[in-house]
């Protein structure tokens, strides 16, 4: 099993940057593909980034592509969310999630661990 804690959420400015970290317990991390997902008010979660085991694919919404990088450092247990450029259409509480099968899917229904959410909101 694995825990997982995120971090960096805060209030930005539209335009502005910030970095989410999601740090995993245990010693298997770098078997999990990783996700990030997001939840805005009034909406259904909806899926932002994620990446495989190894870090050979990233994939993105198309509303991030450009925008976000997602990354890790197995060695940290650690994944990352780089958002730039953030718009107001990004407020959300941001999920890290983690995959037993390594694969880093886009269907929040693939994995199997979740952590508890930070908040992210950008002022126009």
């Amino acid at each position: 099993q694995v825990q997982l804690g995120e971090s960096g959420g805060g209030l930005v400015q539209a335009g502005g940057s910030l970095r989410l970290s999601c740090a995993a317990s245990g010693r298997t991390f770098s078997s999990y593909g990783m996700g990030w997902f997001r939840q805005a008010p009034g909406k259904g979660l909806e899926f932002v980034a994620a990446i495989t085991r190894s870090a050979s694919d990233t994939r993105y919404d198309a509303s991030v592509k450009g925008r976000f990088t997602i990354s890790r450092d197995n060695a940290k247990n650690t994944v990352y969310l780089q958002m730039n450029s953030l718009k107001p259409e990004d407020t959300a509480v941001y999920y890290c999630a983690a995959d037993r099968r390594g694969r880093g899917a886009r269907g929040p229904s693939e994995y199997d661990y979740w952590g508890q959410g930070t908040q992210v909101t950008v002022s126009s």
